[in-house]
């Protein structure tokens, strides 16, 4: 994270610059001690968050606030005020301040604070990057797609591919579909015969994968449940319930994620590129 502090007191300047070195929060990439000033450098520099006193020379800090999420709406603010005035304090709010923090400065407040607002911003860069992969190219899938292309397509969709386990699941759709048999029915030693290593092994690789494409399809339905592709995968190759779940666990609404059912994923994996060739 990239921080840029506006106070008039040099003092708390050096103080939650402190604050934000001594507990590895990223880098104060510069401060002011006046409105007018921190509004260009801000523009200029473009931190991820700022650190913002209220009553300023030249500029107010809700002014700042106000008019700097108007040209950039993704910086986050903080303000560390001695300010009790509710009035003035939810018109910070309504600027589009996140948290508002009391002076004098309580320094475990400042550290929870500053800590909970990177680490939202984090989770929201990484769920931009799930929507891309998320995002539908076109209208339509591809359509005629051979077996392994397939395969490759819906786990990318998934953010699956680059993990260990992808190469095994791929080889062991591709051995289901010569045989024409289900996983549910299979000897998962006799399709290791086709791999070289140990079927334990091999299951560990294709779960954890699996568990990586259910805590990313979580993500994508805490983003936006209504999507196509969250509504297709999440009832497809996962129980619903352990989605579900997973979502919560991501909340913070449970102390344990969603189960992977490899037998579910399989079949729902397979029928999917049944699908596909029907077209």
């Amino acid at each position: 994270m990239r921080y840029y502090i506006v106070d008039d007191d040099i003092n708390i300047v050096k103080i939650l610059t402190n604050i934000i070195e001594e507990n590895d929060f990223g880098e104060v990439i510069g401060f002011s001690n006046d409105g007018d000033a921190a509004m260009k450098d801000i523009l200029i520099l473009n931190p991820d968050i700022v650190l913002v006193d209220l009553l300023m020379p030249k500029l107010d800090g809700n002014t700042l606030v106000k008019e700097v999420k108007s040209i950039k709406s993704k910086i986050s603010f903080i303000m560390v005020s001695q300010v009790s005035d509710h009035g003035l304090v939810a018109t910070a709010y309504k600027s589009g301040i996140e948290f508002f923090i009391n002076k004098p400065i309580n320094i475990i407040e400042v550290e929870k604070v500053i800590n909970k607002v990177a680490e939202r911003i984090k989770l929201e860069n990484m769920l931009g990057n799930i929507r891309k992969i998320f995002k539908d190219v076109g209208t339509q899938e591809p359509k005629a797609m051979d077996n392994a292309k397939q395969i490759k397509y819906i786990l990318s969709k998934l953010g699956m591919l680059g993990e260990k386990g992808t190469g095994d699941i791929i080889r062991v759709c591709e051995y289901l579909q010569e045989t024409g048999k289900d996983y549910e029915n299979c000897n998962i030693n006799e399709i290791c015969n086709y791999f070289p290593d140990s079927a334990n092994t091999i299951k560990q690789r294709i779960r954890r994968s699996i568990k990586d494409g259910l805590t990313n399809l979580a993500h994508a339905g805490i983003e936006d449940y209504y999507s196509e592709s969250f509504q297709n995968y999440s009832s497809t190759l996962f129980d619903f319930e352990s989605v579900k779940a997973e979502m919560d666990f991501i909340r913070g609404k449970r102390k344990a994620g969603g189960k992977v059912n490899i037998n579910k994923f399989f079949e729902g994996l397979l029928l999917l590129c049944d699908k596909s060739q029907d077209y």
